[in-house]
């Protein structure tokens, strides 16, 4: 059964403190006694649960709503959904617009947390995921050829670059751990700018697409036979890669002048 628990208020606290407690309470509610779903109890009863008004309520779920806990429809009431990575992609995206240092912690994060699931998907993976992997990674050569050709440059340039996260995210599912899964989810759309200002660093250092590819494949076949040492090695070598990419990249423009890697057509 859902808490009863009323939010702490004080006599002074105004309206934006007790919507956020509310906010906080239902949280609360939702993470640990709810399951995707379910819906939340109607606006009067949480209002009277709370000892709040039906207005503090409906700004309360508006913001559980942000955070992508719930959806919230016309004519129903709210329902409990999956959990997100949404709002730190948010975070994310924002920090490698504005900060140079941003691209670089995104890295960190990735040299830690993608050789792991590199090395975990050498243990765990199966053939589907394999083949999520080859597909991703055909995708990547068709998207180049393309661009070779000169067939819808900017569009294959941004194939290539979403070919190129799927190759990542199929990764972190045949990792078989939840958690990486989430957070790479979280980091999709990020990655996909960054990839394309680390794409700007690549040739501007004299390699090609056919050199990024070269390193897909190669973590691809230390998993297909189940190394995770060279699977996990592979990864981290090809990270960086990318880092010294990025720097060529940002050496070679003023910062102020970089999209953040904006994939074209974005």
């Amino acid at each position: 059964m859902a808490s009863t628990a009323k939010p702490a208020t004080t006599p002074t606290t105004g309206a934006r403190t007790a919507t956020a407690a509310v906010a906080d309470a239902l949280a609360n509610m939702v993470l640990t006694e709810m399951s995707p779903g379910m819906s939340l109890p109607s606006e009067g009863d949480l209002a009277a649960r709370f000892d709040v008004s039906r207005l503090t309520v409906r700004e309360a779920v508006k913001m559980l709503a942000g955070r992508g806990l719930i959806d919230v429809g016309r004519g129903r009431r709210s329902v409990v959904v999956e959990p997100t990575g949404r709002g730190f992609s948010d975070y994310l995206t924002t920090v490698i617009r504005s900060d140079p240092k941003g691209l670089f912690d995104l890295i960190e994060l990735r040299m830690s947390l993608e050789t792991q699931s590199a090395t975990l998907a050498a243990k765990r993976a199966t053939r589907a995921g394999i083949a999520a992997l080859e597909t991703a990674i055909e995708g990547m050569r068709v998207a180049a050829e393309d661009g070779k050709k000169g067939i819808d440059v900017e569009g294959s340039e941004l194939r290539f670059h979403q070919h190129d996260v799927g190759f990542h995210e199929a990764i972190a599912l045949s990792s078989g751990n939840r958690l990486i899964s989430y957070l790479f989810e979280a980091m999709a759309q990020p990655l996909q700018r960054s990839f394309a200002l680390s794409r700007r660093g690549h040739d501007a250092r004299g390699h090609t697409a056919d050199d990024t590819i070269a390193a897909h494949v190669a973590v691809l076949e230390a998993i297909r036979a189940g190394n995770a040492k060279a699977a996990g090695a592979a990864m981290r070598s090809h990270l960086e890669d990318t880092e010294r990419d990025i720097r060529s990249a940002l050496n070679a423009r003023p910062t102020d002048s970089i999209a953040w890697g904006e994939p074209a057509g974005d």
